[in-house]
């Protein structure tokens, strides 16, 4: 019997997909390089131990799937009820033992590869409903899920790096981050420049911009909030001698 492949023939669609599942890998290896024990050790988000990272991605896919299923069926099922039941859930999660903490992770990931691999080519325009309120075609589940997979592995703690991210993944990411802020309107008198490409983000006329620049691995690590290694910030010809925080992306 041969095997069951992907439904769409979109090869945008595809390279997104392909980006999603090498996230879930890469997330899985450096989730199989801890130890039971190590997993209650610290992440590098302020807060969460390990077990608190993964159980948020295992739980992530589910919710995710559910998306999907609303796209295929046209029976609308949320993300969560609400933010509060999402946040409680993750708080569960972590006290599951190691080996059900493992099992969530590994589960939760299949089914939502299936519900992605079985829905029909025309389903992914059908439009669902994100955490946030967002309406958007069910073909930005895959994003959705491919930063979560690529930046909470990075978030274990675990070695993982932002120059460990594929580039195109970095460079929507700092999109989708910078356009966030021009929403917000915090952007102003800030400008991104990511250091041998043409990337350029935020308040492009402003007279005298605070220019924060580095590579885009770095760059992107400051965007999200976690660390100004490698970045460099500068006003009016004059380097600053503090990188400053980045402004909030979610």
């Amino acid at each position: 019997m041969a095997a069951r492949t992907d439904q769409t023939t979109d090869p945008e669609l595809l390279e997104g997909l392909l980006q999603a599942r090498r996230g879930t890998a890469f997330f899985a290896r450096k989730l199989n390089e801890l130890s039971d024990q190590d997993l209650d050790g610290d992440s590098l988000l302020p807060g969460w131990t390990r077990r608190h990272v993964t159980a948020h991605i295992g739980y992530n896919a589910r919710a995710i799937a559910r998306l999907v299923e609303w796209a295929g069926t046209g029976v609308e099922t949320p993300m969560y009820a609400s933010t509060s039941v999402r946040d409680h859930e993750i708080d569960f999660g972590a006290t599951l033992s190691p080996i059900a903490l493992r099992n969530l992770f590994d589960h939760s990931a299949v089914h939502l590869n299936v519900e992605w691999r079985d829905l029909p080519e025309d389903a992914w325009h059908h439009k669902v409903k994100t955490v946030q309120g967002r309406t958007v075609p069910a073909e930005e589940t895959v994003w959705m899920r491919t930063r979560e997979v690529w930046v909470h592995a990075v978030d274990l703690n675990n070695g993982a790096t932002f120059t460990d991210i594929p580039a195109p993944v970095l460079s929507r990411l700092l999109k989708d981050i910078a356009g966030a802020w021009h929403t917000r309107g915090t952007d102003t008198g800030l400008l991104i420049k990511v250091t041998g490409t043409e990337l350029t983000f935020g308040d492009t006329g402003a007279d005298a911009p605070l220019v924060i620049s580095g590579t885009l691995a770095d760059v992107v690590r400051w965007a999200t909030g976690r660390g100004i290694s490698g970045v460099t910030a500068e006003q009016n010809g004059t380097v600053l001698p503090e990188v400053p925080a980045a402004p909030n992306w979610i």
